[in-house]
């Protein structure tokens, strides 16, 4: 199956392996940093294996720590741009049932009732207002900067 701009979200994994996920940060060892769909907390990405499998202990010792170290490259990467309080990850497969890794930025800025909970409890509006969807004119100067980091932080790795 041939992807185009149009149906990229259809098949992110395959999407990104042929060049046609427009969220594509940066192509890691285990896969693919892409920028999360929602930016209402700026940096949000999404680590993508490079090839869809169902769970993370489907993958051999060896795969595992490439992929959990990926995850941690991305925070790094997120903390030196963004200057988050943390950074929080997580692999869930429930929704989108394959191997996929959120990492979150978490601010001082946001909301005190939602600082000591997981961002899964923001309003539903977070994640599917186009007021918080990612969009080059409000978030390109960030996906550069991040491109630009996760590349210099890669090369010191591979």
């Amino acid at each position: 199956m041939t992807t185009n701009k149009v149906d990229w979200k259809q098949d992110r994994i395959l999407a990104a392996n042929s060049g046609d996920n427009p969220m594509v940060l940066a192509k890691m060892k285990s896969g693919f940093a892409v920028m999360g769909d929602t930016q209402f907390l700026p940096g949000y990405c999404v680590l993508l294996p490079s090839i869809e499998i169902y769970t993370l202990n489907d993958l051999n010792i060896k795969q595992r720590s490439e992929y959990l170290l990926d995850m941690s490259i991305i925070g790094d990467a997120i903390s030196a741009v963004c200057d988050p309080k943390r950074i929080n990850y997580s692999i869930y497969g429930n929704t989108d049932a394959y191997l996929h890794a959120h990492i979150f930025p978490r601010y001082e800025w946001e909301p005190a009732e939602n600082l000591p909970k997981p961002v899964w409890q923001y309003p539903k509006e977070k994640w599917t207002s186009s007021r918080f969807l990612y969009s080059d004119v409000e978030h390109l100067s960030l996906k550069e900067n991040l491109i630009e980091k996760l590349d210099e932080l890669t090369k010191q790795l591979y």
